[in-house]
């Protein structure tokens, strides 16, 4: 079992790299929000597969938890400004 997590925690890692270097390449900026909404929720994930790691899930799923509610409210407050500077144009 704990083989196949650091694996899968691995493999998180990675594209969480690769979704970055996306991220940082884009010039929009609505991509560049989706890329860190979904860096945000790999690493919602990657905080669950810690736990199981660590032997303390009870603990790293609260953080989780909690990470993944800030990204979602900061990803929509972000979108929002920019939804409406694009708007005044």
């Amino acid at each position: 079992m704990t083989y196949l997590v650091t694996g899968l925690s691995v493999l998180l890692i990675a594209a969480i790299v690769f979704t970055l270097v996306l991220v940082i390449r884009r010039s929009e900026i609505f991509d560049r929000i989706i890329g860190i909404g979904v860096i945000g929720t790999k690493t919602t994930v990657l905080l669950a597969y810690l736990g199981l790691l660590f032997g303390r899930p009870d603990a790293f799923v609260d953080i989780a938890l909690t990470y993944g509610l800030l990204n979602f409210v900061v990803n929509l407050v972000v979108a929002r400004y920019f939804g409406w500077e694009g708007a005044r144009e």
